[in-house]
């Protein structure tokens, strides 16, 4: 019996040390050597360096002046991240996204696009499509006072072109962007 426990006891503390100690620490290394902006959270940060939220997690911008995200299941709670898990079939999912619409309807621009409407599988996606944020230009730019084109201007330069699939645009960079106009 002893034959078979010890090298079995010494192959799964091995595994152990390795798995558990030296496997993290070699891959932490290599992301903070190869990729450290990434490996520390993709923080964006203000003028001064404080960290105003991280490139890849959604934020809740309240008021008119300011570009919103998608609704968030979570409150935007990253403990929480999660979908709503409603049925399209669901009552409660159909009057939460009648009455946002209703809220967020503009005649003169049409019906409100569907990324304004829906929550991401996250709750925490921070970026939306073009589309979206030049749906919401009129009211930022009457909050503000600013020029409709020089909204349109900032959306153009906020806009990621990724490798595979369709532009959009990071929501917490142009409301950067948009705090340093100082309007």
């Amino acid at each position: 019996m002893k034959h078979y426990l010890r090298p079995a006891l010494s192959l799964i503390l091995l595994m152990a040390v390795i798995t558990g100690g030296l496997y993290p620490l070699v891959v932490t290394g290599v992301a903070q050597v190869a990729f450290p902006e990434q490996a520390n959270g993709s923080l964006l940060r203000d003028d001064q360096g404080q960290v105003r939220g991280s490139a890849l997690i959604a934020q809740d911008f309240q008021g008119d002046g300011w570009f919103h995200s998608r609704p968030s299941a979570g409150a935007f709670a990253t403990v929480a991240s999660a979908a709503s898990n409603l049925a399209p079939s669901n009552p409660a999912l159909a009057e939460r996204i009648t009455t946002d619409a209703a809220a967020l309807y503009q005649a003169q621009l049409g019906p409100v696009p569907q990324a304004l409407l829906t929550t991401s599988a996250s709750g925490l996606d921070p970026h939306l499509p073009p589309a979206a944020v030049a749906y919401q230009i009129p009211r930022v730019a009457a909050a503000r006072q600013l020029p409709v084109a020089r909204l349109q201007g900032l959306v153009e330069e906020a806009t990621l072109h990724p490798w595979v699939g369709p532009p959009v645009v990071n929501v917490l960079a142009l409301n950067q962007s948009l705090d340093k106009l100082g309007h």
